[in-house]
């Protein structure tokens, strides 16, 4: 099975938490005309506990929970984050982001940076700004070490309640549900009534941390009310079973109408218009989500307005996807003509060439585009998995360059393992696979690959990688130690 085809959608019910980035910037003025909280007095060893409780559950989150396995998609993600993130006050650290295999709308951030989104999510929002206004919200909780702050005022027995409420959200993303519910939630009853208005308020931060962000970064921040009043309207229409988001983040009436108020008081200087890409990537989205029912995305869009390149990007994917190849491509390339400025056009119609097994048009394809666009994620990924069969070292010199510019990415090292394993570098290889295990929350796996490729590299009279391999040993057990207190 090619790897770069999305997973089928599963069910998911995870609880959101609001959490912090240590950072030691200052908000920005505009921010602070908010009259928010100074954010430098959290320890410094809080919040290096609270980050390496937060990468820890992100390795427990892979290892456990169904995630959207789009490499287009994701890229895009990241892209707008990193739109995002300056205008923040996040500093001193690049958000990971994961993307959750789920249809219900669902957004959360933990310690350490981490932003994770449902599926979902890109099928309730109809436009880039609705979209980017919960990022902005989860990146205002960050920004506000939110986690941090209620560590100080609930005292030293909220790191261990920490540990425990993030045990749950695994729990509930591998299907415990109630069960991890449950256990989220329970690890927080002895602070939950005293910190209520505390968390209110910090709902009230992010919203304006995250409305000031929207405008800084060219989105109008009526678009985060946009957001709240469709969310209010989904509220009524669900009743009593309201969509995780909305358990972790409600939509009071107070709540709407301070980011009213907010929202009129803000100007933007550059707006930011054109949805075509955004469409299109919710336009695999919602494929992703409706696979069984491709017809249904197709309305879905067409509801919402959608741009008709993106109508035309999603019937070219349904046509692949029904086995017109051919038919899909030409489609696709006649797009990129006419939007020569969207690298997901070719990337994608690489992608469909690839899983149609034409793979010297998939390599022949993603290097075109990489000569436009050199770095470009997605395309590399692409070509590095053609090469595989016909060019396993080629695959490999650019795996290397891949995975060590993008060091979470669990996919870049499953293939560079792959990679090295056929092109002979077999120590190195050893450590690919290392690498992955630990990065998917697998670490007793993964040390067990280190001593396996330590043996191969002692073999090949390879002190350089030995050296390499022990280094990898020590962070590994850290890691295992982190993920020790989820147990």
């Amino acid at each position: 099975m090619l790897r770069l085809r999305h997973a089928p959608c599963s069910w998911l019910c995870a609880i959101a938490l609001a959490a912090s980035l240590p950072t030691s910037a200052p908000v920005s003025a505009a921010v602070n005309e908010y009259h928010l909280p100074a954010l430098g007095s959290v320890s410094h060893a809080a919040s290096s506990k609270e980050e390496r409780l937060g990468r820890a559950w992100l390795r427990q989150f892979r290892a456990q929970a169904p995630q959207w396995q789009d490499p287009l998609s994701h890229y895009y993600l990241d892209r707008l984050i990193a739109r995002l993130a300056p205008y923040s006050g996040i500093s001193g650290q690049v958000p990971i982001s994961v993307m959750v295999d789920n249809g219900s709308l669902n957004a959360f951030a933990v310690p350490g940076g981490v932003i994770g989104i449902n599926a979902g999510l890109y099928a309730f929002a109809p436009d880039e700004g609705a979209f980017a206004s919960v990022l902005a919200h989860e990146l205002g909780h960050l920004a506000q070490r939110h986690f941090a702050r209620g560590s100080k005022r609930a005292g030293q027995t909220q790191l261990p309640a920490m540990a425990a409420m993030l045990a749950g959200m695994v729990l509930a993303a591998s299907g415990a549900g109630a069960a991890g519910l449950a256990t989220a939630m329970g690890s927080q009853a002895a602070m939950l009534q005293d910190q209520l208005s505390y968390s209110r308020r910090f709902e009230q931060e992010a919203d304006r941390v995250g409305m000031q962000t929207l405008a800084d970064a060219g989105y109008p921040p009526d678009d985060m009310v946009r957001m709240f009043k469709a969310m209010q309207r989904m509220a009524r229409l669900q009743g009593g079973t309201p969509p995780e988001f909305l358990l972790s983040h409600p939509v009071s009436e107070s709540r709407l109408s301070d980011a009213q108020t907010r929202a009129a008081q803000l100007s933007v200087t550059d707006t930011h218009q054109d949805d075509t890409l955004y469409d299109m990537v919710r336009a695999r989205a919602l494929l992703s989500l409706h696979s069984n029912a491709p017809a249904q995305a197709l309305i879905t869009l067409r509801q919402d307005d959608a741009a008709s390149a993106a109508i035309t990007y999603l019937k070219a994917l349904i046509a692949a996807d029904k086995g017109q190849t051919q038919s899909a491509l030409e489609t696709l390339d006649r797009l990129a003509d006419e939007h020569p400025d969207l690298a997901l056009l070719p990337a994608s119609a690489a992608s469909i060439a690839l899983e149609a097994r034409r793979v010297d048009d998939a390599i022949a394809r993603s290097q075109r585009l990489l000569r436009f666009m050199p770095g470009y994620l997605p395309a590399q990924l692409i070509l590095a998995e053609a090469q595989l069969g016909s060019d396993p070292q080629a695959a490999y010199r650019l795996l290397r360059e891949v995975t060590a510019r993008h060091p979470e990415n669990p996919l870049g090292f499953d293939l560079l393992a792959e990679a090295a394993g056929r092109s002979g570098h077999t120590g190195e290889g050893h450590l690919a696979r290392a690498e992955y295990l630990q990065l998917t929350g697998r670490v007793d796996s993964s040390i067990r690959q280190l001593d396996i490729a330590r043996d191969a590299a002692e073999r090949d009279y390879n002190p350089q990688l030995e050296a390499r391999i022990d280094a990898r040993r020590e962070a590994f057990l850290e890691y295992r130690e982190a993920l020790e207190e989820f147990s």
